[in-house]
């Protein structure tokens, strides 16, 4: 997991958007964006572990035979590509433990994340 907090956080300050909502979105199959704590790292290794036993990396999946990932598939779908945010008085109300990260389950790749806001 990659955590892109302070990233998101740049372009609501530079949108001078108030009130409204932050939407942050991965258009790739195999990661996803997740809000969860981002203080004790530990989180994010009881996630990933407990992906890891929902969908094994060797599975016997079908798609594995035409590119091996079938297993990233599977939990980039459970994270889901995108997570919604509100911005009040300019920031993100995110809770004092949250952070946004990048969850990237195929290995290491070159990955777009898109930050759009809506709001005054």
């Amino acid at each position: 997991m990659v955590g892109i907090t302070d990233r998101v956080k740049e372009f609501v300050e530079k949108s001078k958007i108030k009130r409204g909502i932050c939407v942050v979105y991965t258009p790739h199959a195999t990661c996803g964006i997740i809000i969860n704590e981002n203080y004790d790292e530990s989180v994010c290794s009881d996630i990933l572990n407990k992906l890891e036993q929902i969908a094994p990396e060797n599975g016997n999946y079908e798609h594995d035979k035409i590119d091996n990932n079938a297993h990233s598939h599977i939990k980039a779908s459970i994270i889901g590509p995108n997570e919604t945010i509100i911005i009040e008085n300019g920031k993100l109300l995110l809770g004092t433990w949250q952070g946004i990260a990048l969850a990237e389950f195929d290995g290491a790749r070159d990955r777009i994340v898109f930050v759009k806001m809506i709001g005054e």
